[in-house]
């Protein structure tokens, strides 16, 4: 009896490739016999290996699309006994590496360069705002000078695997004869065999060195930024060093504090300042700037200087600087001082704070 591979997979018969194998990772995960201890569920594994063998073929699934699963049984084509690069044993380890080898044939490629390093470095508010360029000095395996980073001075291909690197293994199991790919033992992998290994490195083509690096800081960075340097990072023998990642964090300031790019200042200010008016020099990061307090200025105030700021990080334009003001009262007075407040008061007239209290009683009649 012809078997429904697209019912049996879940999926419409105009499924895509990604859709089938979307829905064979689903319900392998769930049948696989190692977490589903249900009685029929090796049964019902070994059906949706079975129909994602076909499926995920093109030109078997052409075929069982021309003639349904039977066409498998009858010597059309080797059907499901033929799990060509597929390792049940290794299901449970690494789901998703055994997966793919189901659908490509082949295993993830080994990495491809060095391992990616991380570290930090710690500016001031000033070198953000006019950028800077700062030297690390890191201590990281780089590739061995003798030997190149190569592991030794003289090699031959690998006769096992043909400088391949991978060799593959024929086994049986519950589902008939599965191929498999593996390393190379002879070579563990590299396709080589290290006939003169390095002495200086142990073969292992790697050396530890102290290195220093450049780090060119834009103006405007951020705190908590990440800068990547292309092939600062650790080395790998034969390969491409990894990259460098250095994250940017700023000092805190004396007098600044910082909003995106705008930066907060808190002023204080005289009380003789805040009612007559008078003109200001407040620090900025390019020096100072005159800043005009009108009369009467009340204390909390805040003023905008425009592009006083930080420079925006990789386009034109300043943030502002945002004054804030705090009127200062004094708690000491001299005798001449408390006589011209007396005076001042009489000729004010009425006592803001009696004022409003008669205010709140008339609110409350």
């Amino acid at each position: 009896m012809s078997k429904d591979y697209y019912k049996i997979l879940g999926v419409e018969k105009g499924a895509s490739s990604e859709e089938i194998k979307k829905a064979y990772k689903q319900l392998a995960k769930e049948y696989h016999p190692d977490i589903n201890k249900n009685s029929d569920a090796t049964e019902k594994f070994k059906e949706i290996n079975e129909a994602a063998s076909v499926l995920g073929n093109p030109e078997k699934k052409t075929q069982y699309d021309q003639h349904g699963s039977d066409y498998f049984k009858t010597g059309g084509a080797s059907g499901a006994e033929g799990f060509s690069g597929f390792d049940f044993g290794d299901f449970g380890s690494n789901f998703d590496e055994v997966f793919e080898t189901f659908f490509t044939g082949s295993r993830r490629r080994r990495p491809s360069r060095g391992a990616d390093l991380q570290t930090q470095l710690e500016i001031t508010l000033e070198e953000a705002a006019e950028g800077c360029t700062k030297t690390l000095v890191l201590q990281k395996k780089v590739p061995c000078a003798d030997c190149k980073g190569r592991g030794g001075m003289e090699f031959e291909t690998c006769k096992d695997c043909q400088g391949s690197g991978y060799q593959r293994v024929v086994r049986r199991s519950m589902f008939g004869m599965i191929q498999t790919t593996a390393s190379c033992k002879s070579c563990q992998g590299i396709g080589q065999r290290n006939l003169k290994p390095c002495k200086q490195c142990h073969a292992s083509g790697l050396q530890q060195k102290q290195i220093t690096v450049k780090v060119d800081i834009p103006e405007g960075i951020y705190d908590g930024a990440q800068m990547r340097l292309r092939g600062e990072g650790g080395a790998a023998p034969g390969m491409p060093q990894g990259d460098l990642y250095v994250e940017i964090h700023l000092k805190k300031h004396p007098l600044f504090e910082r909003e995106e790019d705008d930066l907060y200042l808190e002023v204080p200010l005289g009380y003789t300042q805040a009612v007559l008016g008078s003109e200001i020099k407040i620090p900025t990061l390019d020096g100072g700037a005159k800043l005009t307090i009108p009369k009467g200025t009340a204390s909390g105030t805040l003023f905008r200087m425009r592009g006083k700021g930080l420079p925006h990080l990789n386009h034109p334009g300043h943030g502002d600087q945002i004054v804030r003001v705090h009127v200062h009262v004094p708690t000491k007075l001299g005798k001449k001082q408390q006589e011209l407040l007396k005076k001042l008061s009489e000729l004010e007239g009425e006592n803001p704070s009696e004022g409003l209290f008669e205010k709140i009683k008339n609110t409350f009649r």
